[in-house]
C-alpha cells in the first residue's frame, strides 16, 4: 500500500530540462497546493530565448545522436528502459505529483504511473513494426511510401493528469524517431521534469526530451509558434486549442493534434442494469473530482426510471469524503485552484437560477483546501448553463427522454463531441444509438478507458483534431514521402 507522506519533505525540481541537463530557475508563477491552499513553490516562466534554446537543443540532439535514423529496435530498448525506471521510481514520482496536483498518491502509484509505463512499452514496440509500404505500380517502376519523423515536436499538456498526459505526448513521438520540447501546465509542472531526467538515465540521448516550464501566453506561444517545430500536440481547452492552431500557422503551416474539451452524455435506457449504470456514472464524475475532459457529466435517462436513477446517484455521490492528496486513504481529489472552484460555483449557481433542481452538493467542503462536494442537478433544460458549459468539476446534470430519437437529440451537444456512454441490455439498440452519437468514443455498459492501449482517443466537432493513443498516435508523429523509381531496363 502506498504510504502517506509529509508534503514539506518533497524536493521540487524548480527549473527547466534542456539538452539533458536540469537548469534551475527562480521566480515566476506562485503555486498553491490544492489540498490545503498553502503556497509551496513558484513555476518559472521560460521566455522566447529559453524556448529557442530548447528547440535548438532538440535539433542538435537529433543530428548528433541519429535518434530518428537509428535501428528502430534501439529506440524500442531505450523506451523500455525508461518505462522500467518509471516503475522503479513510482513511489518518489507519486509523491512529487501528489504534492502539487489533484491526484491522490495511492491512485498515482497504482494507476497513472503504472499505466503510463505500459503505454510507453506499447509505443516502443511499434517502433520496428509499423513500417513503410510498397505500392502497386506499373511493371517497370517501383513505388513506395517512406515514413519519416517530423523532427522536433512541440507538446503542451494540461494540469489534470500531468504524468499520464506527458506519456501520451512523449511516447509515440519518441518511438517514431522525433525529439520533443514539452511544456507542462504551469499549475503542475514538476513531475514532467523528473520524467525527462529518467529518460536520460534510460539512455535516451540528451536533448531528445526537453522540458520548458511556463505559462501559455509567454512560453506556450513561443513554443507553438517557433519556426523550428515540425508538429504541435496539445491537450486542453477548446479555446486554447483554437488559439494554438492560429499561432502555429503564423510561422508556417504544420500539423496539429488537439485533444480538447468535452461535455459528454451518458444515456440510460429503462432496460439497463441500473446498479451498473449508477456505479459507472458516479465513478465517471468522481474521478479526479470531475476534472477530466472525458467526464460523463450529462445524464440522459429514460423517463420511467429517471427518479430511481436520480436517487441512486445522489446516494453514491453523498458518500464521498475528501482528504489531502498526500494521505494514502484519500480517493477524492481537490479542485486544482481557488479560481477553478469559484468558476464551478458560478456555473452551478447559474444552473440553479435557471431552473435546475438541486439534489445534492453545490457547496464547498468545510475544510482547508479546494474541495467541492459532488453535485447533482436534475430536471435541467437543454439551454441551462450547467448543461452547456464544460464545468470541469464534480457536477452531474440530469434530463429525461421518452424515445431513442429524443435521447439522441439531447445527447447532441452544440459544441463538443468527445465521448459518450450508453447503458442498455438490447444489443440492437446499442448499435443503433452508437451510430447516431456524435462522439469520438462511445462506451457501452461502462464509462472510461481500459488498459487496451491499442484503442485511440479523440473527439468530434470542437473536441479536437486527430487521435492520441493507439497506432493512430504513432502514425501522427510521422510524415510520409512518396517515392517512384523507374526500374525498366533501357538499352
Amino acid at each position: 500500500m502506498t504510504a502517506s507522506f509529509d508534503p514539506a519533505s518533497v524536493d521540487l525540481p524548480t527549473g527547466h530540462h534542456i539538452a539533458g541537463r536540469f537548469l534551475p530557475a527562480s521566480g515566476g508563477i506562485p503555486l498553491r497546493r490544492p489540498s490545503d491552499g498553502a503556497a509551496h513553490a513558484d513555476c518559472p516562466v521560460a521566455d522566447a530565448d529559453c524556448v529557442d534554446r530548447a528547440v535548438e537543443a532538440a535539433h542538435a540532439a537529433l543530428a548528433a545522436s541519429g535518434w530518428g535514423r537509428c535501428t528502430p529496435r534501439d529506440r524500442t530498448r531505450a523506451l523500455q528502459r525508461w518505462a522500467d525506471l518509471m516503475e522503479a521510481e513510482a513511489a518518489p514520482l507519486a509523491r512529487l505529483e501528489a504534492v502539487s496536483s489533484t491526484r491522490p498518491v495511492a491512485q498515482l502509484a497504482a494507476g497513472d504511473i503504472a499505466v503510463t509505463a505500459e503505454q510507453i512499452r506499447f509505443f516502443a514496440e511499434l517502433a520496428d513494426k509499423e513500417c513503410s509500404e510498397l505500392a502497386p505500380t506499373a511493371e517497370g517502376a517501383l513505388g513506395m511510401t517512406v515514413a519519416e519523423p517530423y523532427g522536433v515536436i512541440a507538446a503542451i499538456t494540461p494540469w489534470n493528469f500531468p504524468i499520464s498526459m506527458a506519456g501520451w505526448k512523449l511516447a509515440p513521438a519518441l518511438a517514431a524517431g522525433n525529439a520533443v520540447v514539452i511544456k507542462p501546465s504551469e499549475l503542475t509542472p514538476f513531475s514532467t521534469v523528473r520524467l525527462a531526467e529518467l529518460a536520460v538515465r534510460a539512455g535516451i540521448p540528451e536533448g531528445i526530451v526537453n522540458v520548458v516550464l511556463g505559462d501559455g501566453p509567454t512560453t506556450g506561444a513561443a513554443l507553438t509558434g517557433h519556426p523550428g517545430i515540425g508538429k504541435v500536440s496539445f491537450t486542453g481547452s477548446t479555446a486554447a486549442g483554437a488559439a494554438i492552431m492560429e499561432n502555429a500557422a503564423r510561422t508556417g503551416i504544420r500539423p496539429v493534434t488537439l485533444e480538447l474539451g468535452g461535455k459528454s452524455p451518458q444515456i440510460v435506457f429503462a432496460d439497463a442494469d441500473l446498479g451498473l449504470a449508477a456505479d459507472a456514472i458516479a465513478r465517471s464524475i468522481l474521478a479526479n473530482a470531475g476534472q477530466a475532459c472525458v467526464a460523463g457529466s450529462r445524464v440522459i435517462v429514460e423517463a420511467p426510471v429517471a427518479e430511481q436513477l436520480t436517487e441512486m446517484l445522489a446516494a453514491r455521490l453523498a458518500r464521498i469524503r475528501p482528504g489531502p492528496t498526500w494521505a494514502a486513504e484519500t480517493d477524492y481529489a481537490p479542485i486544482v485552484s481557488e479560481r477553478q472552484i469559484a468558476r464551478i460555483e458560478g456555473i452551478v449557481g447559474a444552473g440553479i437560477a435557471a431552473g435546475a433542481e438541486l439534489r445534492c452538493g453545490a457547496a464547498r467542503f468545510d475544510r482547508e483546501g479546494y474541495f467541492y462536494a459532488p453535485t447533482l442537478l436534475a430536471g435541467v433544460r437543454p439551454d441551462n448553463p450547467a448543461e452547456l458549459a464544460e464545468i470541469f468539476g464534480p457536477v452531474l446534470t440530469l434530463q429525461s427522454f421518452a424515445s431513442e430519437e429524443e435521447a439522441l437529440r439531447l445527447a447532441d451537444h452544440p459544441v463538443y463531441g468527445l465521448c459518450a456512454g450508453l447503458y442498455t441490455r438490447d444489443l440492437s439498440r446499442a448499435l443503433r444509438v452508437m451510430r447516431g452519437l456524435q462522439s469520438g468514443t462511445v462506451w457501452v455498459n461502462r464509462y472510461g478507458r481500459s488498459r487496451d492501449h491499442i484503442l485511440p482517443t479523440g473527439g468530434y466537432k470542437s473536441s479536437g483534431i486527430g487521435k492520441d493513443l493507439g497506432r493512430a498516435a504513432f502514425h501522427a508523429c510521422r510524415r510520409e514521402k512518396t517515392v517512384l523509381i523507374d526500374i525498366a531496363r533501357t538499352e
